[in-house]
């Protein structure tokens, strides 16, 4: 499917004129239609045999899991995956006449079921394959974690305590790998809860990541920050203009009107909205993914990235108003600044003979004592 998405988003691209909107809408839609039907034919090859064996295999893996925030919310997508599964079973198993009207247009009614099995059928294949849950930690008796945990902390107050990565296991804790530098050498170790909050603690010290990895329970699939976003599935954009496309309006501008336009352009509002206000949609939406992290670095960074997106909303309603107020000097620019002409090389004409290249230089005679 990402194969898909991805060929289909350049053939989309050809029909949109520069600002992502489209113009070619019949070219548009055959691209579409061409990924509707690549999407089924896939479906219908490698997945729909073991569908039902997989989602079996992951509501079964599920049963097993400790209660944690997210079972339900898992539970509730292996029943939409289920649904889509059976409602592609239903139309393919009724076919249309190859290339005909039909055809496409079951095709078009399976692709939001198609998408949905693109975007969620990890989640499937991940508890389907929960088989190897690990052991947390490697066996630290109380005493041996409190004293690792002890170490951890000295490390990281001294700026020496490393973070590798992190995940949450199937029960909902977070884990974290880092490396403990004690005495220039390195240990990777393992720790559960957020390393900036009091409270998180040391499960395991290992020789390396790989057998961190093997030890420790599997990651399952990180959360998302807007549920009913999709990869596969997403609408299509809001036309924009280019930023340097605005500068070289800029550039090329002569009166102080066309510059006011340009600016003005740049902190619309709305549908169309300009740079500075898509900077405010971009600055607000990592801060909640920040904030969505929930954890203390997490909502400390949000902090900071509303800041910024409050301090360029005044900047944006600053520029705005500094545009009015250019355009309506009516000014232009004075006629000294006249544009100086290219050099422009001469070129022979068609008839004239180039000169022979040089001779070649002789090679001296090598001497020899």
């Amino acid at each position: 499917m990402a194969v898909i998405d991805r060929e289909t988003t350049t053939a989309l691209d050809t029909t949109q004129d520069r600002y992502g909107r489209t113009v070619h809408h019949h070219a548009a839609a055959a691209a579409r239609a061409r990924r509707n039907a690549a999407a089924a034919e896939a479906y219908t090859t490698h997945l729909a045999p073991h569908a039902t064996g997989l989602l079996d295999a992951a509501r079964s893996s599920l049963d097993e899991l400790p209660p944690a925030r997210h079972t339900t919310a898992w539970r509730t997508l292996l029943d939409a995956l289920a649904a889509s599964h059976a409602e592609i079973t239903r139309i393919l198993g009724r076919p249309a006449t190859p290339g005909s009207a039909a055809e496409r247009e079951q095709h078009q009614a399976l692709w939001p079921h198609l998408a949905l099995w693109a975007d969620h059928s990890s989640l499937a294949a991940d508890l389907a394959d929960q088989h190897h849950q690990g052991e947390p930690g490697t066996g630290l008796t109380a005493e041996e974690a409190q004293r690792w945990t002890h170490q951890a902390q000295a490390a990281k107050l001294r700026g020496e305590l490393d973070l590798i990565e992190s995940w949450y296991a199937a029960d909902g804790r977070r884990i974290t790998l880092a490396y403990l530098v004690q005495d220039d050498t390195s240990t990777v170790i393992a720790l559960t809860g957020d390393p900036d909050a009091p409270g998180w603690q040391v499960i395991g010290h290992y020789s390396d990541e790989y057998t961190a990895g093997r030890a420790l329970p599997r990651p399952v699939p990180p959360g998302v920050l807007r549920p009913d976003s999709s990869r596969f599935n997403r609408p299509e954009p809001a036309p924009e203009v280019p930023l340097h496309e605005l500068l070289q309006d800029i550039t090329e501008a002569r009166s102080a009107g066309d510059v006011s336009e340009t600016l003005l352009t740049a902190t619309q509002h709305g549908y169309d909205a300009g740079p500075m206000v898509r900077l405010q949609e971009l600055l607000y939406t990592a801060g909640k993914f920040a904030a969505a992290l929930e954890t203390v670095q997490g909502r400390q960074i949000a902090a900071r990235l509303d800041a910024l997106g409050r301090q360029l909303d005044f900047l944006t309603r600053e520029v705005k108003d500094a545009a009015e107020d250019l355009g309506a000097t009516v000014a232009v620019l004075p006629p000294h600044r006249t544009p100086t002409p290219p050099r422009i090389r001469p070129r022979p004409a068609l008839d004239t003979t180039l000169p022979p290249p040089p001779p070649p230089r002789a090679t001296a005679p090598a001497h020899h004592p």
